[in-house]
């Protein structure tokens, strides 16, 4: 299959190691993968499937995954940190060619997902289908790459697919664990900021596995969550949204079933989420969302990023001009990634207490950290959660080197 590929210097942070660029022979869309670090031959990263995803998406992608790698490396955990990756493919996941396209991407680069990248699922794919592909390919698993690095490969296997028949309450705890960083991560902000926790509003862009567990664990938490949008537009609700009704109404896109709504619950148009009345915001759906332009809606004093890269820098200094706090992606989104790891290594075992446990005192130790550094060097969170990903890659450098 025509592949185009560019090898990057590795001597710069900003460089990535290795960026492919495949083009479907059959329908001429294309698909990426960007290396943009490599631990120990290895390196971590979902695949996402969207129109018009680009190289340069995938770039910033995997430069994310490197810093959420980095994040949580603690010498003392047997979990090995791996380099960053992202894979993309532009393509409509509703086109009922996608699954085609996305085999023959799979087929294309197998060569790498074998020996190097760990794959997972990201926007517009499921693990589940990730997984079919995998098997009708012949391979082994979309994360075979990383097994040279285990002590046990077939325990840590069987650990991680008991771990993923884990249900809680209704939804796979596979789907729940990024949600729950995500939350963990909002609520010691709040008490970072010295603002209550119950009775505090939000607002959430995107209910699937991210923004629906985000929901359920901040409304367990006594957070009024005031609106939810999806792809077909946003509810809301004042004195807080059914979120256990709408988690059990939504499809496998995370689309409500409008026909489940409460008689309190209104509908707004899609594009008006930003502008209900909140004192937290979190975009958990797509990329680039929040821009110069429309930042100016947004009332909540504090934003938490769920998607990968959903507000624009421009946005991001007009909004901290305002006193609006941001919480950078590769912190707030960063627990699926870690738990995956903590499973499969075996610093947790297949058990929801300790995946809850884990995810949020690590979740808090990070968020705190990035928010006392914030204040005492006079920096944004982005620039303190960056300055202490630096001492992390620079440490897991000298323990394991660079490839």
């Amino acid at each position: 299959m025509p592949i185009a590929v560019e090898e990057k210097s590795t001597k710069t942070m900003t460089s990535p190691f290795l960026e492919v660029i495949w083009t479907d022979p059959e329908s001429g869309r294309q698909g990426f993968l960007v290396i943009d670090r490599l631990v120990r031959g290895v390196c971590s990263g979902g695949l996402r499937m969207r129109k018009g995803c680009t190289l340069d998406e995938v770039r910033g992608l995997a430069a994310g995954m490197t810093l959420k790698e980095s994040l949580h490396y603690r010498p003392g955990n047997r979990y090995v940190p791996l380099g960053g990756a992202k894979g993309g493919i532009d393509c409509d996941p509703h086109d009922p060619e996608m699954r085609a396209v996305l085999k023959r991407y799979v087929q294309g680069i197998s060569a790498l997902l074998q020996a190097h990248w760990t794959m997972g699922e990201d926007l517009g794919l499921q693990q589940k289908l990730i997984d079919e592909v995998i098997g009708e390919l012949g391979l082994q698993s979309s994360i075979q790459a990383v097994y040279p690095l285990l002590e046990n490969r077939d325990e840590a296997i069987e650990r991680l697919e008991k771990a993923f028949g884990i249900d809680v309450d209704g939804v796979g705890l596979g789907e729940l664990v990024g949600g729950l960083g995500v939350a963990e991560s909002v609520l010691t902000a709040l008490n970072e900021l010295g603002r209550p926790v119950a009775g505090s509003r939000v607002v959430i862009q995107g209910f699937g596995s991210m923004g629906g567990a985000t929901a359920r664990y901040l409304a367990r938490a006594g957070m009024l969550v005031v609106g939810i949008a999806d792809a077909n537009g946003v509810i809301v609700n004042p004195e807080g949204l059914d979120v256990e009704m709408l988690l059990r109404s939504r499809n496998g896109f995370g689309e409500i079933d409008r026909s489940s709504l409460g008689p309190d619950d209104n509908e707004l148009p899609r594009d008006d989420w930003l502008a209900v009345e909140t004192d937290v915001l979190i975009p958990a759906a797509i990329s680039y969302c929040i821009t110069a332009e429309n930042q100016a809606q947004i009332t909540a004093s504090l934003v938490v990023e769920a998607a990968n890269m959903p507000v624009l820098p421009e946005a991001e200094a007009l909004l901290g001009a305002r006193g609006t706090r941001v919480v950078p992606d590769f912190v707030s989104n960063s627990a699926t990634n870690a738990w995956w790891w903590w499973m499969l290594f075996g610093d947790i075992d297949a058990d929801h207490g300790q995946s809850e446990a884990k995810i949020r005192s690590e979740m808090r130790r990070i968020v705190t950290d990035m928010f006392r550094r914030a204040d005492r060097d006079g920096t944004t969170l982005r620039e303190a959660a960056l300055a202490f990903t630096a001492d992390q890659l620079q440490a897991i450098e000298t323990r394991f080197g660079r490839s």
